[in-house]
């Protein structure tokens, strides 16, 4: 016979008051998919405090263990985030779509949304891909490729980063399918589930999504004058554990800031004196006018630095060179092995040519000047003040009017034809979403269609 809790709550105020079916095993793993499903149909609403873990276990009649399990599967999932003194809460980017590009887009929409490059290096790429498959031996990139196939690749790599100012070898470059693919074998080959990395509150979704398949938990890093604050990853690294730390220090995304060298300084002086490792990515270094040293520069032997060519070449060239110390070498290299068995030959190959010829610089600039000219129409629509983003950025960050939240503006913006991302995809845990929107300005096919997208958002901001 089940013995009947002393306490009663049929009168307490709990946020959360979950039935239990017995037969349901484990319970624990029951008690977190009730947990997800409420969230999901919206019972439970971002930002909710959940009873404490003690009175939940009383309520439910079940050993506190079993709710801890439950609470910590649904925390590795991202479905709640727990604060040191404070207690556990459903986060505000539970319910968020966590695979920001769909399958398909929307024929009517505008697209601002995905993260996407501009197309004035299709031409360039499209004549260099030419000249190869006129060449009598072309057939070899369609095959199935070799480590030794790569090490005039590997070279190129060098020379590539040599351009972001960061200085390695052949023997420590490896080769990924993307940047996103570089830095989810990173982040499989140095961490454990149950493992805490530091991230910026708001930051890539890709880092979201690879960190939710593989258990690992983002504690969210607190801005100091709008970029990541040193004194809050010094107090992470003393009080929430944190193993590693991912960082985009150029051009962050979403929210724009470039970090200072005196903040670069910082944070690779905390990763050593704690033996951090550094996810440095450098997505958007290239497209930089002014190159600042990396993080790397200052920690070499605790950062992986990974260079896509997506946004510097074109989104559909899924390559990535990744910089690793020799510490890290090995395990990385088994990790991108166990995801890709191996890279695209053609993809690496293209890129490589690129590289060592002059059609890299060129792109690199076509870029830019593309980039300048989109950003100034933001500039003659939008209110910069409330825009945030330099002349040479892929994406703005819209801080909108009180009268809106960001998921109410990304809805509205929709149902008139322009696709945009609210704040709250890019949160972390249970940080509240920024009252913003990312404006892929460079994901339009021209400007025209650009514009088109920001009169309509001009219309929305006036109303």
């Amino acid at each position: 016979m089940r013995i009947v809790p002393i306490n009663s709550f049929e009168d307490y105020p709990m946020t959360w008051k979950p039935t239990l079916n017995r037969e349901d095993r484990p319970i624990y793993q029951a008690l977190a998919k009730q947990l997800e499903s409420d969230i999901k149909e919206g019972r439970l609403v971002p930002g909710t405090k959940l009873p404490p873990q003690r009175e939940l276990a009383d309520y439910l009649d079940v050993n506190l263990s079993t709710i801890s399990k439950s609470f910590k599967l649904a925390e590795l999932k991202g479905l709640i985030s727990a604060t040191i003194g404070s207690g556990t809460y459903v986060s505000y980017d539970a319910i968020s779509n966590a695979y920001l590009l769909s399958e398909e887009k929307p024929k009517h929409l505008i697209e601002m949304g995905a993260l996407l490059s501009d197309r004035v290096s299709y031409g360039p790429l499209h004549d260099l891909l030419q000249s190869m498959l006129q060449e009598s031996d072309c057939a070899r990139w369609f095959g199935y490729s070799r480590p030794g196939d790569s090490i005039w690749q590997k070279d190129a790599g060098v020379k590539l980063l040599k351009y972001a100012d960061v200085e390695t070898t052949r023997e420590n470059i490896l080769l990924a399918n993307g940047g996103q693919n570089a830095v989810t074998a990173t982040l499989a080959a140095l961490c454990q589930h149950g493992d805490r990395i530091g991230v910026d509150h708001h930051t890539y979704p890709g880092l979201k999504t690879a960190a939710a398949m593989l258990g690992i938990q983002l504690v969210p890093i607190r801005s100091e004058t709008d970029e990541m604050s040193p004194e809050a990853l010094l107090y992470a690294c003393k009080n929430e554990k944190i193993k590693g730390l991912y960082i985009i220090p150029d051009y962050q995304n979403p929210m724009t800031y470039t970090m200072s060298v005196e903040t670069r300084k910082a944070i690779a002086e905390i990763a050593i004196k704690y033996n951090l490792f550094i996810i440095e990515n450098g997505m958007f270094h290239l497209t930089q006018d002014k190159i600042l040293p990396t993080v790397a520069t200052y920690a070499p032997e605790h950062t992986i630095y990974v260079a896509s060519v997506s946004k510097s070449m074109a989104p559909g060239l899924r390559l990535a060179y990744v910089a690793v110390p020799f510490n890290f070498l090995d395990a990385i290299r088994k990790a991108l092995y166990n995801l890709n068995i191996f890279v695209s030959p053609l993809f690496a190959e293209l890129a490589a040519r690129a590289i060592v010829s002059s059609q890299f610089e060129n792109i690199i600039t076509l870029h830019k000047e593309e980039t300048k000219a989109r950003n100034q129409l933001v500039n003659h629509y939008i209110d910069k003040e409330n825009c945030l983003g330099g002349e040479t950025g892929m994406f703005r960050w819209l801080h909108l009017p009180k009268h809106y939240t960001g998921d109410q503006f990304e809805q509205i913006a929709e149902a008139q034809g322009v696709q945009v991302y609210s704040g709250g995809r890019f949160t972390v845990g249970n940080v509240a979403p920024a009252n913003a929107v990312r404006l892929a300005i460079c994901a339009p096919e021209t400007r025209m269609e650009l514009e088109k997208g920001l009169i309509i958002l001009k219309k929305i901001i006036e109303k």
